[in-house]
């Protein structure tokens, strides 16, 4: 397995810290992977060190709550101050207890199932006592370095299509990943939330996630989905919709971005952007001749963005034009349109639109698939996405 440099840079920092270390992210998004990358840097310079996989089905018999969990370690650690790992925490009753005590004398980090830990609780049991890091799927980068070192190829239309969830790539054939990001799905989305937060409306449920992750990329509030049921003769409230929205949030299935105006009011009832953490999600639902791939193609630029450290926003300008990415970060600020290509004329002329009425002090870039035009001009940048998918920074 490669590396993954860019996360272990932030997390490297708090190595010593007396916080808990939480690393979170979506089911198979290589949070283990994570820990034990950390673990083997560690190894380098103590022998101080405490690794536990707690769904070993050895470690499932002899710990079974915070106490047991508390005894094995004092049993098993070194002397002084140890670097405890604890991997699917939430296997243990009273995790959170635990975490709090062992804090206290060593350096803890800790992962869990987005089914059971997920960031409202962190946030409620251990407030003020952990810092997290979200890890998320493969970014393009990622993608060829691992098929490097697996002595594959994967295309740039490979990941608009597939995503970049790591273990699909070990698998020879379109239908073996298909069949693996299936199953994945199943488990994610319908047998984690559905058993854990009880939903007695199954089918509603299934309903309002199928519509969401095919309908990624797009601006949406609680009343367009409401009027998506009730167009199919389903009823459903305004609150339950909301409630499961926020279920695809917190397991880190489904992500948004709100309008850069603040000003906005209808943000009050969901008027958000609404990105698929890995587009797989979309893919694994449509059928073989109908691959979004324009709205994928957002949606990884989405994706992109977000691993390289930017904050998002929607902007409208005064005259109701949509652009679709506010970027920021450190003072950089940038306006970025995505489409699938800028060889006909009226799409121009659309797209550089909304451009025209912003100001020149921030940066100005359309991204599309593969054009063979640069229509860059001098206040615009464009790039195809092959070029994106390769810079390390905007």
């Amino acid at each position: 397995m490669i590396l993954r440099e860019h996360y272990l840079s932030k997390i490297r920092g708090f190595y010593d810290s007396d916080l808990i270390k939480i690393i979170v992210g979506i089911r198979r998004c290589g949070k283990s992977i994570i820990l034990e990358q950390i673990r083997d840097e560690l190894k380098k310079k103590t022998d101080k060190i405490l690794y536990l996989n707690l769904e070993d089905y050895d470690l499932e018999e002899k710990i079974k709550d915070a106490r047991s969990l508390l005894d094995y370690i004092n049993e098993h650690k070194k002397e002084g101050r140890n670097y405890i790992f604890l991997d699917e925490v939430q296997n243990i009753n009273d995790w959170a207890k635990a975490c709090r005590s062992l804090r206290l004398e060593h350096s803890l980090f800790i992962t869990g199932s987005n089914s059971k830990l997920l960031s409202r609780e962190f946030t409620k049991e251990l407030s003020g006592r952990y810092v997290s890091f979200r890890i998320k799927p493969f970014v393009y980068k990622e993608i060829k370095e691992y098929a490097k070192e697996l002595n594959k190829e994967v295309s740039i239309e490979d990941y608009l299509t597939y995503g970049g969830f790591p273990a699909m790539f070990n698998y020879n054939t379109k239908e073996e990943q298909k069949e693996y990001l299936i199953n994945l799905n199943e488990t994610i989305i319908f047998n984690d939330l559905i058993n854990r937060y009880r939903i007695r409306k199954v089918d509603i449920f299934k309903r309002i996630a199928n519509f969401i992750f095919r309908s990624n990329a797009r601006i949406y509030s609680v009343s367009s989905i409401h009027k998506f049921l009730n167009n199919q003769d389903i009823t459903c409230s305004v609150n339950t919709i909301m409630k499961y929205l926020s279920y695809l949030e917190e397991a880190y299935a489904i992500n948004s971005i709100s309008p850069y105006d603040t000003k906005i009011k209808r943000e009050l009832l969901y008027y958000k952007k609404i990105y698929d953490e890995d587009v797989s999600f979309n893919t694994i639902r449509a059928s073989v001749d109908s691959i979004d791939v324009t709205h994928n193609l957002e949606n990884i630029v989405y994706n992109e963005l977000i691993y390289m450290s930017y904050e998002l926003y929607v902007y409208t300008n005064k005259n109701g034009n949509e652009v679709d990415f506010f970027a920021y970060k450190d003072n950089k600020k940038y306006y970025i349109q995505v489409c699938y290509t800028l060889v006909d004329e009226k799409t121009r002329e659309r797209e550089f639109k909304p451009f025209k009425e912003l100001d020149n002090d921030c940066g100005k870039i359309i991204i599309t698939y593969n054009d063979p035009i640069n229509w860059s001009n001098v206040n615009v940048r464009h790039l195809n996405l092959k070029e994106f998918l390769l810079l390390e920074d905007l």
